[in-house]
């Protein structure tokens, strides 16, 4: 396992490691004449110690050499010296200008500790050693009195901001590499840790069961959830089971190295893949909830979030119901939420539906305020004439603001008696004030019909027309403008009716304004009159449908081999001349 680690990061650090502070040559090859020379560690004597601080060794040359007693030292402590004593030292020079020989017991110490590192390293083994100062990309580490280099990546399996509490502490390092004729130790701390951490995995594996409450640390944040190390082992803590309440990232209530408390919910022992929970571990707010909330109860909450289709309200700590944007106002339908309430706004809402399995309360805020359209019914009546204000005009009609900003529509066909109503429309702007007759109130369509042109008598003698026109006749008229919507047609010269465009054919692939274009000639039925707004409407669908129905029932039986077609063809053409008579 050693080795695998140690290979691991040996890889990770090769270019690390031709940076590393080089040293002088210290090591030469032996001459093997057993002569003692020059770059070899020998054996000497200590023969005096001079003024408590110069040690004279004694190594087989014609003169002593001189050491300073500070080079004895390990780990801060001088060992006690006496003459007598044997000691292994360094022979740098036969001998200097003084004729003495020039010797080193630190560079011998070295000597040695190169030899035991070095096959360390070979075995892949553990060694001791103290972080105690910091380079250029990494730390420098005394390891057994040979100085190593730590890169700042094989610190430990995370990166850390502080390594103050891990410098001057002994503590186990694994050698990458070492260079002896460079002086280059590279040691890593990351792979120790890495090889305790597979065996923690490991034994954690080995115990781990769903329900398991575990202490973990905040590894990695994403857009869906958080992964969470456990020592030695990782899980993912799904953003919808970090807390009872709705967020919409994790970093709201977490962040990278955050010391957190977890259940294991769910784990695969095939994959080894773990699912975390955080809320799990409190109590579940929704649990009993209908004993606390109930439909059309009242309630003051807090805004915590804003969506393009609504806005969320906090009701108590982990609940929060949804106010869909067409439950939060009676009259602004197509604002955006944020022009109606901010965060952390207190609003009044009402419960409007509680889906405890799916965790859901529908909330609405126009319910807390009165109904405009109802208040206006209560004030107004149909025929009532009113005043106000255009505030939009549309290619079917003008808007014009009333009581409680609600709005009325004066369709184009309701603007003038004389003029066509594309025409009629063009007459209006923006901000004028005009007076109409409310035609029709509709509380639950929140509708208010108006009328302009019923202001005043039909010059025409619509009215007089319009008592022969029969709800249920079939009629032959005149296409007069073709919009979107539909077409106008002109029954006669004082009598205009409009087609919906759901109406200009059985078929759903027929209803199609291109179809038809001015001055066509069409056949329709009647299918209402309102003698008070003198409107006539008219519907080539219910015509087609009940020729189907009467083609079936008269031909339907025969013998004569007709097709279908035939026969239809046969009644709407009795129905043309029908029409014809009628005129």
């Amino acid at each position: 396992m050693a080795h695998n680690i140690a290979a691991y990061a040996h890889n990770e650090v090769e270019d690390e490691f031709s940076t590393g502070e080089v040293f002088a040559d210290l090591f030469q090859s032996y001459v093997k004449s057993g002569e003692k020379t020059e770059g070899s560690v020998v054996k000497g004597t200590i023969v005096a110690i001079e003024n408590g601080d110069i040690v004279v060794v004694d190594v087989g040359l014609k003169s002593e050499g001189r050491i300073p007693l500070r080079e004895f030292s390990h780990n801060n402590k001088i060992p006690e010296l006496k003459v007598g004593d044997d000691v292994e030292v360094y022979l740098e020079r036969l001998e200097n200008r003084h004729g003495e020989a020039v010797i080193s017991r630190e560079k011998a110490l070295r000597e040695e500790s190169w030899t035991r590192l070095e096959q360390a390293c070979a075995n892949a083994e553990k060694v001791d050693g103290t972080i105690f100062g910091r380079v250029k990309g990494g730390f420098t580490v005394d390891v057994e009195g040979a100085i190593a280099f730590l890169p700042g990546s094989q610190v430990d399996i995370r990166p850390i901001k502080d390594i103050g509490p891990l410098m001057g502490v002994t503590q186990p390092f694994i050698i990458l590499k070492m260079d002896r004729k460079r002086g280059n130790i590279v040691v890593s701390r990351r792979a120790i840790l890495e090889e305790t951490r597979v065996e923690a995995r490991n034994e954690l594996l080995g115990k781990i069961a769903e329900g398991q409450s575990l202490d973990g640390v905040v590894k990695n944040i994403t857009d869906y959830g958080a992964f969470i190390d456990m020592g030695g082992i990782d899980g993912l803590l799904h953003v919808t089971d970090i807390s009872w309440k709705r967020i919409n990232h994790p970093s709201e209530l977490l962040h990278v190295g955050q010391n957190i408390k977890v259940i294991v919910t769910k784990f695969d022992q095939d994959t080894k893949r773990i699912s975390l929970g955080m809320k799990q571990l409190e109590e579940n707010p929704w649990e009993n909830i209908a004993s606390r909330f109930a439909i059309s109860q009242r309630f003051t909450g807090t805004v915590t979030n804003i969506t393009d289709y609504g806005a969320f309200v906090e009701l108590e700590k982990g609940i929060e119901g949804l106010v869909h944007v067409s439950e939060m106002s009676w009259t602004k339908k197509n604002t955006h939420p944020s022009k109606i309430v901010s965060s952390s706004q207190q609003v009044e809402v009402v419960i409007l539906d509680i889906d405890q399995s799916k965790h859901r309360i529908s909330l609405g805020m126009k319910q807390c305020v009165e109904n405009p359209w109802g208040t206006f019914e209560t004030r107004h009546a149909v025929g009532d004439i009113i005043e106000g204000s255009i505030r939009n005009i549309t290619d079917f009609g003008l808007f014009v603001g009333l009581d409680g900003e609600i709005d009325g529509l004066v369709h184009h066909s309701d603007i003038s008696w004389t003029e066509p109503g594309e025409s009629s429309v063009k007459s209006y702007k923006k901000g004028d004030i005009v007076k109409a007759k409310i035609l029709a109130i509709d509380i639950e369509k929140e509708r208010v019909s108006l009328g302009i042109k019923q202001l005043t008598d039909n010059t025409n003698k619509g009215e007089a027309e319009i008592e022969g026109i029969q709800k249920g006749a079939v009629v032959t008229c005149i296409v007069t403008a073709v919009n979107e919507g539909g077409v106008e047609v002109k029954i006669d010269d004082n009598v205009t009716a409009f087609i919906k465009k759901a109406d200009l054919a059985r078929e759903r692939q027929e209803q199609r304004v291109e179809r038809f274009a001015v001055g066509d000639r069409i056949d329709a039925k009647i299918i209402s009159v309102d003698k008070n707004s003198q409107k006539v409407s008219l519907s080539i669908k219910a015509l087609e449908l009940d020729e189907h129905k009467r083609a079936i029932e008269e031909y339907g039986s025969s013998d004569s081999g007709a097709s279908l077609g035939d026969i239809l063809g046969a009644a709407l053409s009795d129905a043309s001349e029908k029409a014809k008579k009628n005129k």
